[in-house]
């Protein structure tokens, strides 16, 4: 489990950079300052998660017996991809040359639940010792 928490961490990362990158320069251009703030948001939030993974690799290396360690991971590695990713979907939706539905909104806030869930356990792993 630690070498995957490290890897996804470090792409998530890594990939936060690039899409950050993207955002300023490439996105700028065709989205309004409202929609680039949206993008900003699932940036920030990837970004924030993917660190949050590398240290938490780090604590499950000295109890790699913890489920709830595991479960902040998966929790994490989740919420990213709902959270973020519907960000990245909403803001650039109007790029696309289809039409993305209001299916697409309700994710988010599951992506956020994830997050939270997953500070929570790791809270509870630490708690537990």
């Amino acid at each position: 489990m630690v070498r995957k928490f490290q890897l996804i961490g470090i792409t998530y990362a890594g990939l936060s950079v690039i899409l950050g990158a993207f955002g300023a320069h490439a996105l700028k251009v065709v989205l309004s300052i409202d929609q680039i703030n949206t993008f900003e948001t699932g940036v920030k939030y990837q970004f924030l998660h993917g660190l949050a993974l590398l240290v938490l690799s780090l604590f499950v290396t000295q109890n790699t017996s913890s489920k709830w360690l595991q479960r902040a991971g998966i929790l994490m590695t989740i919420g990213v991809v709902l959270f973020s990713g519907s960000i990245y979907v909403l803001a650039t939706r109007s790029l696309f040359p289809f039409t993305v539905g209001n299916w697409i909104g309700p994710i988010t806030p599951l992506g956020g639940l994830c997050f939270i869930l997953g500070w929570i356990s790791w809270a509870i792993a630490i708690v537990r010792g």
